[in-house]
């Protein structure tokens, strides 16, 4: 199970980080990324740096526990099974959200921008359907390499989550998208469906 978290980690990496902004890239001339240069906020900057510790933790989980370094947390087989699935899950639901986002998709926020607000697809079920993804696949990774360093990742992926959609991305929506994000999200989970749901307070 190490070698397939290791295989399918690598496979999410060259998806997310290689392919979908070579595809926007040749569709639209931009690659997608923002948020990594220039005039950029604290809490992006935080959020940045705790999803590199992450992303960097997860891949030397498998390594460091191949190599003898890092032991691994005895769990009952049954719970393998369930990795494999939350695995497989998140990866599909990271690709499919990609995809569905088209040309609106980005890594980061410019302020100046003014993408499409998408509703559609899984955005119907949850505001954020590429970090819910995220998420499936990090907890099915931690269950199939069990060890310290991908339950750190776990944490510090989750916060770094948090703090981007919470401080960073949804904040710009509603200065950009107004009422029409707020009616959004009063209604739409913002991970999980039904939970994380926008307060009237918040959207004034």
């Amino acid at each position: 199970m190490i070698e397939f978290a290791l295989v399918s980690y690598s496979l999410l990496l060259v998806i997310v980080f290689g392919l979908r902004p070579w595809l926007q890239y040749r569709q639209t001339g931009d690659h997608g990324f923002r948020g990594f240069s220039g005039r950029t906020s604290a809490l992006e900057r935080l959020s940045g740096l705790l999803f590199a510790i992450a992303f960097s933790a997860f891949f030397g989980a498998p390594i460091a526990t191949l190599m003898g370094a890092v032991d691994l947390v005895a769990l009952p087989g049954w719970i393998s099974p369930i990795g494999v699935a939350l695995v497989l899950a998140g990866f599909v639901v990271v690709v499919a959200a990609q995809y569905q986002m088209g040309v609106a998709w980005r890594v980061g926020v410019d302020r100046s921008e003014r993408t499409t607000l998408i509703k559609d697809g899984l955005f119907a079920w949850v505001r954020n359907p590429i970090f819910s993804g995220i998420g499936l696949f990090g907890a099915g990774f931690s269950l199939l390499v069990p060890n310290v360093l991908s339950g750190s990742a776990l944490l510090l992926g989750a916060l770094g989550l948090e703090i981007q959609a919470r401080c960073v991305e949804e904040p710009y929506l509603l200065r950009t998208h107004g009422e029409a994000y707020a009616e959004y999200a009063r209604r739409v989970g913002r991970f999980v469906p039904r939970i994380g749901l926008l307060s009237r307070r918040r959207a004034t």
